[in-house]
């Protein structure tokens, strides 16, 4: 039990989470009523959202009580929204907070405001860092740094060899030539990850006969992430500015681990500056957890409306059946119930 009142949950309480956003619903809510919702979990903790009403609302947000969040608590950066249905329908936007997080003691938004009808509570995490000493200068954030262990693909010894061959070009025997650049790399090695490369090689193709690759879509950065992944010595910071080179890299080449983690790692940070875009791509390449998570986040979490003044633009060049995708999932949301 938290912020002085009775815990109360049921069927009439629901709380969703996608990406780095969760949602509480509440569809009946009183006049003098204090409310918890169920654990939910965003990056390494498990968090709780609460509302009690008086003559004002308070909302808090705090981590799940116990040892992780005492010896590595979360210095969180997150924003708050409260809706409710009206009529007509309204909400209030918290300003963005920046806070260490220990218990229901540390942070409290109050809106003093009445309200009628359902109640829904959004809380989008934009950073979470981990706290040492503490101290939010010292912090560690835990995105990018949790997502996918890309250099365990491979065992450290194979990494290492791998990484001197393509660092120092040993016993390289194909030229790559990008829009800015040139790189060396090994047909074989290509050809094991790719059935593009692979087909190069194999028939007398221009590749074959010059040993030369051109890749005229891709900087010499950005295809250096491609080989990075390739050989198994990409950073995480590599592969996370790079993801849409890369993505469109893995679509032309049939390289499906890496559209594999581009997919995934797009969808962890979808937010309401990304979600056309990220829309768009999952589309464009035929990614369809994405696609779903964009709309998803869209219509179901009602983030549309946060994308009113950019919708216009993106329906203008937006494929027609994208568009009845689109208008059939606000039909599933909204249908009567």
């Amino acid at each position: 039990m938290s912020g002085g009142g009775a815990f109360l949950s049921g069927e009439d309480s629901r709380l969703e989470t996608i990406s780095r956003l969760a949602q509480w619903r509440i569809d009946t809510f009183g006049p003098c009523s204090y409310r918890r919702s169920d654990a939910f979990k965003v990056g390494i903790w498990n968090w709780y959202l609460s509302v009690e009403k008086s003559r004002s609302i308070i909302v808090r947000l705090f981590p799940e009580p116990g040892r992780l969040a005492k010896e590595r608590p979360p210095f969180a950066r997150f924003v708050l929204r409260v809706s409710w249905s009206g009529p007509p329908r309204r909400s209030c936007v918290s300003p963005v907070h920046e806070l260490l997080l220990r218990s229901s003691e540390d942070f409290f938004w109050q809106i003093d405001v009445l309200f009628h009808g359902r109640l829904t509570i959004d809380v989008e995490f934009l950073d979470l860092r981990i706290a040492t000493n503490n101290a939010a200068e010292s912090s560690v954030s835990i995105w990018p740094n949790e997502s996918m262990a890309l250099q365990n693909i491979a065992s450290k010894s194979t990494l290492g060899c791998l990484s001197r061959m393509l660092t120092e070009s040993i016993h390289a025997d194909v030229t790559i030539n990008t829009t800015d650049g040139v790189l060396k790399a090994h047909k074989a090695i290509l050809a094991a990850c790719s059935p593009v490369f692979e087909s190069m090689f194999l028939h007398d193709l221009k590749e074959k006969e010059s040993s030369t690759i051109n890749i005229n879509d891709m900087c010499i950065e950005s295809c250096s992430a491609l080989l990075g992944f390739i050989y198994g010595t990409i950073k995480q910071d590599q592969f996370w500015k790079h993801r849409l080179p890369l993505l469109a890299a893995a679509n032309k080449y049939n390289i499906f681990d890496i559209k594999d983690c581009c997919e995934e790692s797009l969808l962890e940070d979808i937010n309401s500056s990304n979600v056309l875009e990220r829309l768009h791509v999952a589309w464009l390449y035929q990614l369809e957890k994405l696609k779903k998570g964009c709309l998803t986040y869209l219509f179901v979490f009602g983030k549309i409306y946060d994308v009113r003044d950019e919708i216009n633009g993106f329906f203008q060049h937006a494929d027609r059946e994208l568009m009845l995708e689109m208008f059939q999932e606000v039909l599933n949301v909204w249908k009567p119930i």
